[in-house]
C-alpha cells in the first residue's frame, strides 16, 4: 500500500490540512493518508495551546468521515521529540509492506536540508511537496540527492493556518468553517485557545 504520512502539532487541524492530504492523494495515487499528530515538534518555538490529547482527539473528529483517513498516534505514544528519523524507522517496523511518502508544505521543502539526519531519511522514504501561500514549491535549491525524492503537487493557495484559528479564538471570533464541525464543536465544548 502507498501510505502518505500527514505529520504536524494540529494544534487545531483544520480544513487546509484535509485538503492538502485529499490533493496530496489524488496526486500521488495514495492509498490512505495517516495523520501523525506530533509530541514535540523539533522546528516549533511555541508550545502546543491544546495538550496532546485534545490534539488527538480533534485529529480523530477530522478524519472520522473519510474512507481513506487514519489519525495514527505513533509520536504521542513515543513521546519526547518526534524526529522523523526515528518516525520513518519505526514505520517500516511496523508496515514493512507499505511504501510511504511524507506530505509536507513548500515551506518544509525548502527546509528540509536542515532536517535532523536528512540523508538516511531520503534513503527511507518520498515526500510530497504542497504549494502554500507565500511560497513556492520547488526544489531547485536541494541537493540532487534529496531532490530526486520530492514529489511537487498543486494545491489550491489556501490561507488558512492553526496560528491565525487560535488567534481568533483569543479574540473571540468565529472559526466556524476553518476547522470541521466536529473540530468545530470539540473547541467550542473546551473552551480551547481562549486565553
Amino acid at each position: 500500500m502507498k501510505i502518505g504520512i500527514m505529520g504536524g502539532t494540529f494544534d487545531p487541524i483544520h480544513i487546509g490540512h484535509l485538503i492538502a492530504a485529499e490533493r496530496a492523494k489524488e496526486g500521488m495515487g495514495l492509498d490512505q493518508v495517516w495523520f501523525m499528530p506530533s509530541n514535540v515538534p523539533p522546528h516549533k518555538t511555541h508550545s502546543p495551546g491544546a495538550s496532546a490529547q485534545q490534539r488527538w482527539e480533534m485529529v480523530c473528529r477530522a478524519v472520522a468521515d473519510h474512507p481513506d483517513f487514519r489519525p495514527f498516534d505513533l509520536e504521542l505514544k513515543r513521546g519526547g521529540v518526534s524526529y522523523t528519523v526515528e518516525t520513518v524507522k519505526q514505520l517500516e517496523q511496523l508496515h514493512p509492506d507499505h511504501q510511504f511518502y511524507y506530505i509536507i508544505g513548500a515551506d518544509m521543502v525548502q527546509f528540509l536540508p536542515k532536517w535532523h539526519r536528512i540523508e538516511e531519511i531520503v534513503e527511507r522514504i518520498s515526500f510530497i511537496g504542497l504549494q502554500r501561500p507565500g511560497f513556492t514549491a520547488s526544489t531547485e535549491q536541494l541537493s540532487q540527492f534529496i531532490a530526486k525524492k520530492v514529489t511537487i503537487v498543486p494545491m489550491p493557495m489556501i490561507e488558512i493556518s492553526s496560528t491565525d484559528i487560535r488567534e481568533r479564538r483569543r479574540r473571540r471570533l468565529s472559526v466556524r468553517y476553518l476547522v470541521s464541525e466536529a473540530v468545530h464543536q470539540f473547541i467550542e465544548g473546551n473552551g480551547l485557545y481562549e486565553t
